[in-house]
């Protein structure tokens, strides 16, 4: 069925559909639960991953492939959006068992969140580095059957959040993702390297719709009042596609803990059409991730009933 112009700009506000490309594939769930996800970010102290040197000893810790299994056990969530710092190992067979940990855990895959890499960078082959490693984990989620990417936007040095020269660098990386079926999210996390309106610039410059933006509820409060947080995340949600992450409390720069207004952010996504997943991501600052994340999955679900 061919649609029309008129009905992705309808579908897509605020996006421009790019000459010769066409939309990834939408089949989001509509039951409430079912649109639920928990991120693997708030646990990295208990998954054993090359980076992990928390003080939890490693016989209490878990590896990714555990990770699905144990978020339907203890939330009952089938949905996980794990992080690529999280995994032990990179080889192939690996990430066979890993999907294959997700399937009998009867849990599917709904976003892979990468590292910071510097598309910012005015060197051209700093940000040809940042292209390969783009690259490289969206053959990977290929691999394991993700649908989308996160990807981090990270400075170095003095230097100064550039929508033109983001992006010229994503651009490709968007094509690539478009290829395999693979979308890009950037998320407003750094209030340095990722305001949310330098994000929707850059989004609308690339005007690829594999190019998405990932917002996140709280994320922006940290360093920004409410008013500002409410414009940024409805800025982002007309660029979202199949991710949101949803936290209730945030540290601010100056150590206070902010509380989100989960009520106006869950009514911003409603009058914006957000259609895909919220992903549970529970501030650690805040206290214990366990519980952390069920009463987020409460929340949640009362919103969105």
């Amino acid at each position: 069925m061919t649609i029309s112009r008129r009905a992705l700009l309808t579908l897509l506000p605020g996006l421009t559909l790019a000459e010769g490309l066409s939309l990834p594939a939408t089949h989001f769930p509509t039951n409430g639960r079912d649109r639920l996800a928990v991120t693997s970010w708030p646990f990295r102290d208990y998954i054993s991953s090359p980076g992990n040197l928390s003080k939890v000893p490693v016989a209490s810790r878990m590896d990714l492939k555990q990770f699905p299994a144990f978020v339907a056990r203890r939330f009952g969530v089938y949905n996980i959006n794990p992080l690529a710092a999280h995994f032990s190992s990179t080889e192939d067979h690996y990430f066979a068992e890993f999907r294959d940990a997700v399937s009998r855990a009867g849990s599917h895959l709904v976003d892979l969140g990468l590292g910071g890499q510097q598309f910012y960078s005015p060197d051209p082959a700093t940000r040809e580095s940042a292209l390969a490693y783009g690259r490289k984990w969206i053959d990977i989620a290929g691999k394991i059957g993700a649908p989308s990417v996160r990807q981090h936007l990270r400075l170095s040095g003095g230097q100064k959040p550039d929508a033109s020269v983001a992006a010229e660098a994503l651009a490709p990386l968007a094509e690539y993702g478009a290829k395999r079926n693979i979308v890009v999210n950037v998320e407003n996390d750094s209030a340095k390297s990722e305001d949310p309106f330098v994000i929707v610039a850059i989004i609308e410059k690339v005007n690829n719709p594999y190019l998405r933006s990932l917002p996140d509820f709280g994320n922006t409060l940290a360093s920004h009042d409410e008013r500002y947080n409410a414009r940024g995340v409805r800025a982002m949600l007309s660029h979202a596609w199949n991710m949101c992450h949803v936290k209730d409390s945030v540290q601010a720069e100056d150590g206070r803990i902010k509380h989100v207004d989960l009520k106006n952010m869950f009514a911003l996504a409603r009058q914006s059409g957000y259609r895909g997943y919220y992903s549970m991501e529970f501030d650690t600052r805040a206290g214990d991730p366990i519980a952390g994340t069920e009463n987020l999955v409460r929340q949640t679900l009362h919103f969105l009933s």
